[in-house]
């Protein structure tokens, strides 16, 4: 199995598992165009698309879909109440031709049903979907396992709980959400108060100081691949955010040390493979 990141940020996110058998796309949040030219660039076609799974109905998860349905030729994986909130939008158009009807119409009858716990299956690639902690009706992180190996993917969340650490125990790859430096977040001229206290709630975005404490007292090590995703282009710094990852690593209690080797995405390019 391998995974890369083919973006992530406020802009927008996706991530691509793939076997050499099966090709699953999590999150659509960039626009069709985009993604069709970043699964290109990383040896994958539409054809070779087995299904997308969406985490939540946040635009920067969930944007491009309707329009990458067009192109593709596979299931969405999505719960029911995050279907009717992909579905709830007064975005554009009359007569029928809202964008709402359009993206009932793209996913009529291309559409699984999932829910937190319940196991389900995409070729040869086993998925757990897990509930996390934010402010959209049902968000999801995913657990992808094959051939032993298992890769967790999760983003738009506000704290680790129970469920979130237990999820990502004995995983070999986390991609996890590093969203912002609390510092700059307060600081930062261009979002309003409201915007901050939403970002900094439970329900909001995890921050580099909440992905250290964890890394440092409740993270396993089993992971030999942490890609840190979601950082917000005007309250994090990409070097900030490794040199906290990394530190809290080495951090952690001499018996507990961690081999673990920590990438941070991009909103502009996929990172590299990374393969088991």
């Amino acid at each position: 199995m391998k995974f890369t990141v083919l973006g992530s940020g406020s802009t927008g996110n996706a991530v691509l598992i793939s076997s050499d058998k099966t090709n699953v796309l999590v999150d659509a949040g960039l626009s069709a165009r985009e993604i069709i030219r970043r699964l290109f660039e990383m040896g994958v076609t539409c054809e070779d698309l087995d299904a997308v799974l969406i985490t939540h109905e946040h635009s920067d998860h969930a944007g491009g879909l309707r329009v990458l349905m067009q192109t593709v030729d596979c299931p969405v994986y999505i719960s029911a109440l995050t279907e009717d909130a992909y579905y709830d939008t007064r975005a554009g158009g009359q007569n029928g031709d809202s964008e709402s009807s359009r993206r009932r119409s793209a996913l009529q009858d291309r559409t699984v049903e999932i829910e937190s716990g319940r196991e389900f299956r995409i070729g040869d690639i086993d998925f757990r979907p897990f509930a996390v902690p934010h402010d959209a009706v049902d968000n999801f992180g995913f657990v992808a396992k094959q051939d032993g190996v298992k890769v967790a993917t999760l983003m738009d969340f506000g704290h680790i709980n129970d469920l979130v650490r237990e999820s990502l125990r004995g995983c070999d790859a986390i991609v996890i959400e590093s969203n912002h430096s609390r510092d700059m977040l307060r600081t930062c001229s261009v979002y309003t108060w409201d915007l901050k206290q939403r970002i900094l709630s439970q329900y909001g975005h995890l921050s580099n100081d909440d992905l250290a404490d964890w890394l440092q007292v409740d993270f396993d090590g089993c992971a030999r691949h942490l890609v840190l995703a979601h950082l917000s282009q005007r309250a994090n710094d990409p070097h900030l955010a490794l040199l906290t990852a990394e530190t809290a690593l080495q951090m952690r209690a001499p018996l507990f040390r961690a081999d673990t080797s920590v990438t941070v995405s991009s909103p502009k390019r996929p990172t590299d493979w990374i393969s088991f």
